[in-house]
């Protein structure tokens, strides 16, 4: 049989097959994620995340250090905050003495170089486990804005390069831009959680943080998984007020998105590969149903080939490991 093109030439070995590789994951592509809670020498597994751990600050310098070493230059802190300091009002989210605002600091002595990034919402905060300040049973959203960037110019004082609001109230970008802005902070970037969906993949998350919603859902300010053009309509919006790269959460699902948001912006496009993705790997690994580093790299280089600049993901020390 004659034929003119055999595209199988380029597949017949594992030496071609990377040099025609349209997606390439590198270690800059990856954000790591980390949990930090109060004490000494605390390196708690989460029950729903095996293998992921919340750190106490000393545990949490020796993992910056760790990273670094891997060639992992960015990391994005979430913290667990006890109960007891929690509230209606985000009066702990600015605490300049705060968990966010001293793990923040002991990630930066610890390692200078690290890009460090972090969460800016009040669902850690909340006695209600919501993203903003509960009025009855609405999730109000200018004054929850208003600490917001309160909140984000803590962080920016604390050493953060970059804020990462992951809240989904209308407005924030902005006033957070205009905020740090107004406190000389002109070198603190915004990474936008531009299109983050109402998801039941957040489960481990919530978990890790002792986050979950006290009553209701999150889909008043989270976007309905149903919809496409909102997410661009979101996107496009946060870059006029001023977010330096955006995100689309979950990822798995919304692919999609992805795509549709990468080539609406000229900004960085980051996903966050998220907690239910991650423990979904694991236990399909661990019930023997699929292999878990072919697994890891074939979701990510998804993302990558998705059009993800950054990823967010629990994976980032294994996926290190594999691409060597």
């Amino acid at each position: 049989m004659y034929l003119q093109r055999r595209n199988r030439i380029l597949r017949q070995s594992p030496a071609i097959r990377a040099l025609v590789a349209e997606t390439i994951l590198s270690p800059d592509d990856f954000i790591v994620p980390l949990f930090i809670v109060e004490g000494k020498d605390v390196k708690e597994e989460i029950s729903t995340m095996p293998g992921y751990y919340r750190l106490s600050l000393d545990q949490l310098a020796r993992e910056v250090k760790e990273l670094w070493s891997l060639g992992l230059k960015s990391i994005l802190l979430f913290v667990k905050v006890p109960d007891e300091l929690k509230d209606n009002k985000g009066t702990e989210a600015v605490n300049p003495d705060g968990l966010m605002q001293r793990a923040i600091k002991t990630a930066k002595n610890s390692c200078p170089d690290m890009v460090v990034m972090t969460d800016v919402a009040l669902d850690p905060f909340s006695s209600y486990g919501h993203d903003g300040i509960v009025e009855g049973h609405d999730i109000v959203n200018d004054a929850t804005v208003d600490v917001l960037a309160a909140m984000s110019v803590s962080h920016a004082i604390a050493g953060a390069d970059i804020v990462a609001p992951s809240d989904m109230m209308d407005g924030r970008i902005g006033a957070i831009r205009e905020a740090l802005e107004e406190s000389n902070f002109t070198k603190t970037g915004i990474m936008a959680y531009s299109a983050k969906y109402a998801s039941c993949f957040y489960g481990p998350f919530r978990d890790a943080l002792d986050s979950a919603p006290g009553f209701g859902d999150k889909k008043t300010y989270q976007m309905n998984y149903a919809n496409r053009i909102e997410a661009i309509k979101e996107t496009l919006m946060d870059v006029e007020e001023g977010a330096d790269i955006v995100m689309v959460k979950p990822g798995l699902a919304y692919l999609d998105i992805l795509r549709e948001v990468k080539d609406a912006v000229t900004v960085p496009v980051s996903v966050y590969n998220i907690s239910g993705e991650y423990s979904m790997i694991k236990a399909a690994a661990k019930a023997g149903f699929l292999d878990e580093d072919k697994a890891i790299l074939e979701t990510l280089t998804a993302f990558k080939r998705a059009g993800a600049d950054l990823i967010a993901t629990y994976f980032a020390k294994d996926a290190v490991r594999l691409i060597g």
